[in-house]
């Protein structure tokens, strides 16, 4: 596999891309306690999908931590939305809609071979670029649909 020199002047082990397509197993929500940071539109957008008020949702499913507004967790570490798979999964965090293409978890071959072993979706389904990753990960979430979703649009690869 060639490097591929992403933005930041690096090398990327990932030149030719990655593939993931979402299974909907919930894997990556849950099990280690963490922050599932969520922005006042997006609160909005899952209240109503959820046809709770504002208020009412932020009350049973939010934390505040500084300034800051994250999803609670259940005492198992398991995200509080998470029953059966994902309540909101129309309408998750962009958050959500960015993993696995974390920034930690695509800093090397090794640690991408532990998502995958933890995540069925991750080395399946559509590849994507190493630009779409690096925007990704980045928070450019531009390779994202204005629902949130990845879209499916032609690789453009560097």
């Amino acid at each position: 596999m060639k490097d591929y020199t992403g933005d930041n002047g690096r090398k990327q082990w990932y030149a030719n891309g990655l593939e993931f397509e979402c299974r909907r197993c919930g894997a990556c929500c849950g099990g280690e306690s963490g922050y599932v940071w969520v922005t006042r539109a997006e609160i909005e957008k899952i209240a109503r999908h959820l046809k709770m008020s504002f208020d009412d949702f932020a009350q049973k499913h939010l934390r505040r931590v500084g300034r800051k507004f994250s999803l609670r967790e259940k005492p198992n570490g398991d995200c509080c939305l998470l029953e059966g798979g994902c309540r909101v999964y129309p309408v998750r965090p962009r958050q959500c809609v960015s993993w696995p293409f974390w920034a930690e978890n695509i800093e090397s071959r090794a640690v991408w071979a532990a998502v995958r072993e933890d995540c069925p979706g991750a080395g399946q389904g559509r590849r994507f670029s190493a630009r779409e990753i690096d925007e990704i990960s980045n928070g450019d979430f531009s390779t994202l649909d204005h629902d949130g979703k990845i879209c499916n649009r032609k690789n453009t690869s560097r």
